[in-house]
């Protein structure tokens, strides 16, 4: 009877020996919080961009109406529509005071004066890129004061690459050359490498951060997110859970660096998440 009580004593400190040597692995650390959600009423169920506009106010575009649409987000409502033109596939928008810019797929950037007027005046001007090229993305830059947009298909310039490029809000001239490029053959892109390479990365909207002047990328077919230098440098990818941004198309950041993005609706209504990036 003790020898079998002996053999059951030494099979427990074995098992409790084993599961102690089994340390439970640490989860991952995400690298973003969701902070808060809205959803969109349905005129913007294909919200494309998005731009800060002071008192907690974001401006919108979506990709079928030359339509301005102005959010409250304490309010939790859309608070005004303007027309600044014939329809088409609106793409990007920036703010740079009074003055409002939005950006066609094809590469023609629309001025609109005093947006908020009853009747604004709207200038365009041709960029380098066209309808093949397949223009989404248009931020302010108030550092440098301009416009950057890119690609979100082939680069004209080198298929291997994704341009930004800009337009200067002191001239109104759009600058001949590329500000920067990012290489789709980086090595952070290396897991998202596509046959075709200029499919590696497509932007679907860009924003420079108030604070640090860093660029952020970001990308609405298979969501993700880059963070590049103020050089270009791709500094961080971050994956986007899909079950938060199925389609994130639009990104903007107030002036104290709340980072907003926008999800057109599949089936669902179209949202803006406010997140906040882990260190």
């Amino acid at each position: 009877m003790k020898r079998i009580q002996d053999i059951s004593i030494f099979m427990i400190l074995i098992l409790a020996g084993i599961m102690l040597s089994f340390k439970p692995v640490a989860e991952k650390p995400k690298p973003y919080a969701i902070v808060k959600i809205w959803d969109l009423p349905g005129v913007l169920d294909e919200v494309s961009g998005l731009s800060w506009a002071g008192n907690d106010q974001i401006l919108m575009v979506e990709d079928e109406h030359a339509t301005l649409y102005l959010y409250d987000l304490e309010a939790e409502k859309l608070e005004k529509e303007i027309s600044f033109g014939e329809n088409g596939d609106f793409e990007g928008v920036a703010l740079d005071g009074s003055t409002a810019f939005a950006m066609r797929s094809d590469g023609m950037l629309f001025e609109i004066q005093q947006y908020l007027a009853k009747n604004p005046k709207v200038k365009n001007y041709r960029s380098a890129l066209s309808h093949k090229n397949n223009v989404e993305t248009l931020a302010i830059d108030k550092q440098n004061h301009q416009l950057l947009f890119a690609p979100k298909d082939e680069d004209p310039n080198d298929d291997q690459v994704k341009g930004i490029y800009s337009f200067d809000l002191d001239t109104h001239k759009m600058q001949p050359e590329q500000l920067f490029k990012i290489d789709m053959l980086d090595r952070a892109l290396k897991d998202y490498k596509e046959k075709k390479t200029e499919r590696t990365f497509r932007p679907s909207d860009l924003a420079v951060h108030p604070q640090t002047g860093a660029f952020y990328v970001l990308e609405g077919v298979h969501p993700k997110l880059l963070i590049l230098s103020t050089t270009g440098d791709i500094k961080r990818v971050i994956d986007l859970d899909e079950k938060h941004f199925p389609q994130p198309e639009g990104i903007t950041f107030s002036p104290d660096g709340r980072l907003f993005i926008s999800n057109e609706g599949h089936g669902q209504p179209a949202t803006v998440v406010e997140i906040r990036l882990s260190e």
